[in-house]
């Protein structure tokens, strides 16, 4: 369930902020709205805050997802309709392609006539861009805010970096041309803000090396702290589970290597064994899932951290990406152990054998799942470990404590 809002005292004059963010962080789905949702929180506590948000056509208006209270006015930007089918978007980038614009980049731009009517004569003591697909409307935003925090979920030059090596092939190319716009432009935007906040020490020294002149500090991804959660049900088939965003393309890559080089063997040594997915938008995976009924989609859940207590093993067979990984955060707050490729557990404090097990090849990888669920001893001790290392470091609480605004 998310947090409730609960407002810090306020002073005689509150301080105000501005929130800038290309998706409302509500429902609390994906790695995404969970990191907004933390900054959002804690500048809520001393500020009041005026949240500009893009809407995707037909959605509901942003403001009906909020916690009462949390921000003082939402004022929403219209993204333009756009067909979502696989040609539609094959077609897009091609052109984005030829233009070296980033896709995420390009779907996010011209909008700056927009926002600087939604904030005429407004000021605000701190204004805050929620990732780097929107860094450009700092030229927005400075003039109004006393100072400017650009909030990177991931660095995006390293995604696409990764995401060219992991994949190879056409998509390798465009991933490479990608990647190379995003790096010139980190080099423009960066410098420009008064802070960036970068997910993890390994982000945050790629971009410095980047951008040497820009101040960045490292704020880690984190989850807002709930008790620990019931565990599975001893009479239900034994699963293993994948959570994230299945749209999100180190997601859907790592669903393919899972279901071509890992899946099989373990399918085949745990007959009962089923391999679970948690996450919105679950079309995008069909092609990996359809025709095998031991693999199950859920789709978005209410709270993903009781969904995956309902497992034996979370997995995280990421091949490429940036920043640090939520979904295992959520399996540690879930007291669940996990199988993670050195890719995935990159950022966060990951010890082999310790809190988490490391693999990187497909029979490793099967070998590692394997031993857990054989394993219930294992199983609870690095669950353990992974449930402490987040109540220590990986709450919102804990965070927020990095942060001096």
């Amino acid at each position: 369930m998310p947090p409730e809002f609960q407002p810090a005292p306020q002073p005689a004059a509150p301080r105000s902020a501005l929130v800038l963010a290309p998706e409302v962080p509500y429902p609390l789905a994906g790695g995404g709205a969970l990191r907004t949702a933390s900054l959002l929180h804690y500048l809520a506590r001393t500020h009041s805050v005026d949240l500009v948000v893009f809407r995707q056509p037909g959605d509901p208006h942003p403001a009906v997802f909020l916690p009462p209270g949390l921000v003082r006015r939402v004022e929403v930007l219209d993204l333009p309709p756009h067909r979502r089918g696989v040609a539609a978007r094959a077609v897009r980038n091609a052109a984005r392609l030829a233009r070296a614009s980033p896709p995420l980049v390009d779907r996010f731009a011209g909008f700056g006539g927009a926002l600087a009517r939604h904030l005429e004569g407004c000021r605000y003591d701190i204004g805050v861009v929620e990732h780097f697909w929107c860094a450009p409307y700092w030229t927005q935003l400075a003039p109004l805010c006393g100072r400017t925090i650009l909030n990177l979920h991931n660095l995006e030059s390293e995604l696409h970096r990764s995401c060219a090596v992991a994949e190879g092939g056409a998509a390798g190319f465009a991933h490479s041309v990608f990647g190379r716009a995003c790096l010139d432009l980190e080099r423009e935007w960066l410098p420009r803000y008064s802070e960036v906040l970068a997910a993890s020490r390994e982000d945050a020294e790629r971009a410095q090396a980047i951008a040497p002149t820009a101040r960045i500090s490292v704020y880690p991804n984190a989850i807002p702290a709930a008790p620990m959660p019931p565990p599975a049900d001893a009479a239900e088939p034994p699963a293993v589970a994948f959570s994230g965003n299945l749209e999100y393309h180190p997601n859907l890559a790592a669903v393919s290597f899972f279901r071509r080089e890992v899946w099989p063997r373990l399918r085949t040594s745990w007959p009962k064994l089923v391999w679970r997915l948690i996450g919105k938008n679950p079309h995008a995976v069909r092609n990996f899932t359809s025709g095998d009924p031991r693999i199950q989609v859920t789709g978005p859940v209410e709270d993903a951290v009781r969904e995956l207590a309902r497992t034996q093993v979370a997995v995280v067979p990421l091949l490429s990406g940036s920043g640090t990984r939520l979904k295992i955060l959520e399996a540690w707050a879930a007291g669940l152990p996990v199988v993670s490729t050195s890719k995935g557990a990159e950022g966060l404090p990951a010890r082999h054998g310790g809190n988490l097990l490391l693999a990187d090849t497909g029979p490793a990888f099967a070998a590692a799942v394997s031993r857990l669920l054989g394993s219930p001893a294992l199983r609870q001790r690095l669950g353990a470990e992974g449930r402490g290392l987040v109540e220590q470091q990986f709450t919102w609480e804990a965070v927020w404590k990095m942060l001096d605004f």
